[in-house]
């Protein structure tokens, strides 16, 4: 059976099999770091469009009108001799409502100490007594 290959193709394949060998290490560890290269030149996008909008906003803030019409909404605060009027009620209709964080068990068997109740309201299954 092994007669039929001759002994040029054996070393052959002995070297290309040494070869694998040899530079997979180094090849993995190159895709690797350009993965991370990746990744770090996506984080520095991200970090240069939040330095764009904070710089955007502190531009925003050097002009006397911008600060002026945030007084005047966030704080209320008028020039003297004129006078402001709080309109209460009008346009929440769209505010949200309470709702609770999660649903709470209707399940809860009486009579087990109260870690017991908490762990049944939680995992919303029958505790056994």
């Amino acid at each position: 059976m092994f007669k039929s290959i001759s002994g040029r193709s054996l070393a052959f394949a002995t070297v290309l099999l040494v070869l694998a060998i040899t530079l997979a290490p180094p090849l993995q560890r190159f895709f690797a770091q350009r993965a991370q290269i990746n990744a770090y030149r996506v984080q520095l996008a991200s970090a240069q469009a939040t330095l764009t909008a904070a710089q955007h906003e502190l531009e925003q803030w050097n002009d006397p009108a911008y600060v002026e019409q945030q007084a005047r909404t966030r704080l209320h605060y008028v020039f003297p001799g004129e006078r402001q009027y709080v309109v209460l009620g009008a346009g929440s209709s769209a505010s949200t409502t309470a709702q609770p964080a999660a649903p709470v068990s209707n399940q809860i068997p009486a009579g087990l100490p109260w870690y017991s109740e908490v762990i049944a309201s939680i995992t919303s299954t029958n505790v056994n007594q």
